[in-house]
Parts: structure tokens; C-alpha cells; sequence
């Protein structure tokens, strides 16, 4: 059976928190790449930036529904969302924007899982980690070219 370690790809382009948003499209221009790890300032994974990310600074910003009642303002929705995604759009550095919620996998997890978890989460790629330690980045495209050959 197929491992993770098999098909990886171990030269992984990575991002740090610092990386400004100018730099991180380039990147996604450039290199044809959907999302990039973010590493820490000690080479750990805290992260993982995607195009959805860098996209979302160009939409509409929907201004949260209030009721005013006197001097009291009553949310009818999140006021955290609104405050998160303000910060997202006007961001300048992934720092601002990237998920911190990564999904991931290690070497030994099987190709099936790996399969399972891109098509269920509706995702592209899954950083490969040994403990919190980035060792490479399984994409979908890694799983095509293990069935191709």
C-alpha cells in the first residue's frame, strides 16, 4: 500500500507570518500553487495561507445588521466575524490572514486517507509533518500522478 512518503513532494515552498501580501501572490502566480505552509520563526508549521485567503481582500465587506435602542447597539449577528474579516481583508502580511487550523498528515499515513481527507474537507493539499516539523506537502495532483504511473 501506498504511503504519503511515496508520493510527497519534499521541496515545499513556504511562507512566513512576515511574507507581505504582494510577496504571497507572486509566489501563487509564479509557482501555480493554491496554499503554502506558514513556519514559525523555529521552522515549525503554525499554518497554512491558500489563494481563498488572498482572494478574500478583494469582496465586499458585509457590515453586520444592528438594532439601536437608545444608547444600546444590539448585534443581530457576529460582531467577531465582522472584526475577522475586516482584519482579513485589510491585512498587509499572511500573518493577518492565514488559518492556523491545519489539517495534516505524517510520512506513514496511507494514500487512501490522504484521498479521503482532500475530497471531505474540499481542500488541495495537506502539509506532511513529523511531529510539528514540516518534512513535505501531499496535493491532489501528487495523488493523480501515483495512479498514472
Amino acid at each position: 500500500m501506498l504511503k504519503v512518503k511515496d508520493i510527497m513532494t519534499t521541496d515545499v515552498v513556504t511562507v512566513t507570518k512576515e511574507t507581505t501580501i504582494m510577496e504571497l501572490a507572486k509566489i501563487f502566480a509564479a509557482r501555480h500553487l493554491s496554499s503554502l505552509p506558514v513556519l514559525g520563526s523555529d521552522g515549525e508549521l503554525i499554518g497554512i495561507v491558500t489563494e481563498t485567503d488572498l482572494i478574500e481582500q478583494d469582496k465586499n465587506l458585509h457590515i453586520p445588521t444592528v438594532i439601536s435602542i437608545f444608547d444600546w447597539v444590539i448585534y443581530l449577528e457576529s460582531d467577531k466575524k465582522f472584526e475577522k474579516e475586516l482584519k482579513k481583508m485589510t491585512g498587509q502580511s499572511v500573518g493577518e490572514i492565514f488559518s492556523t487550523d491545519v489539517v495534516t498528515v505524517n510520512p506513514e499515513s496511507s494514500v487512501a486517507d490522504v484521498a479521503d481527507i482532500l475530497s471531505r474537507k474540499k481542500i488541495n493539499a495537506l502539509p506532511v509533518v513529523e511531529g510539528k516539523k514540516l518534512v513535505g506537502i501531499v496535493s491532489r495532483i501528487d495523488l493523480i500522478r501515483s495512479m498514472a504511473g
